[in-house]
């Protein structure tokens, strides 16, 4: 199953992966780190939240260790963010309560395939924001060691739920409409970033 939403939700990928083409520029700052965490926790923290909300889902697959949101809210307020500055920070509230587990694991796959370039993201930025990263690097490390195992419980999670054709079809479609509500609020919170420092 994890192969099938790959293949076709593929061409949201490279829109994807570009938002976070702003980390691995030669000139990144701290302001450009601190605002990836913002933004990723204004789209994980309320997704986290209705995945938790969705019956009989963690029976099925244990959400506990695949939960974020705490993370990043510790590495913003290591790079000095107050803790009720946090709980200002906007939201995504387009994410839906989900009516089965098939809607929520397309969602699931969205935020899960993010932990992919993770590694990536932090060996480049530990050769340019050292500091940063020695203090607020909890969300980007959460998975060291384990993102193998953790998408592999996830393929077995998906394979068990996705029995049926038109429930793994409810996946797929699930799995798009999540990218694409990711990337409608990336560039709603860059753009309102840019007003607010312009």
């Amino acid at each position: 199953m994890i192969e099938r939403l790959t293949s076709e939700t593929r061409i949201h990928h490279a829109d994807a992966d570009t938002d976070l083409d702003g980390l691995f520029r030669s000139d990144v700052t701290s302001t450009h780190y601190l605002l990836f965490l913002m933004q990723a926790y204004g789209f994980e923290a309320p997704l986290e939240s209705a995945l938790a909300m969705t019956p009989k889902l963690d029976v099925l697959l244990d959400l506990k260790p695949r939960a974020r949101a705490g993370f990043l809210a510790q590495d913003m307020m290591a790079m000095s963010l107050r803790p009720a500055e946090v709980t200002d920070l906007p939201l995504c509230f387009t994410i839906p309560q989900f009516r089965s587990i098939a809607e929520a694991m397309g969602w699931l796959y969205v935020a899960e395939r993010t932990t992919l370039a993770h590694n990536v993201i932090r060996r480049h930025l530990m050769t340019r924001l050292p500091l940063e990263m020695e203090i607020a690097s909890a969300y980007l490390s959460s998975y060291d060691g384990v993102v193998g195992k953790r998408w592999q419980e996830l393929g077995t999670a998906f394979d068990e739920v996705a029995q049926h054709p038109a429930i793994a079809d409810r996946m797929v479609q699930a799995a798009g409409e999540a990218f694409r509500a990711r990337r409608s609020w990336l560039r709603h919170e860059t753009v309102e970033q840019a007003r607010s420092t312009g």
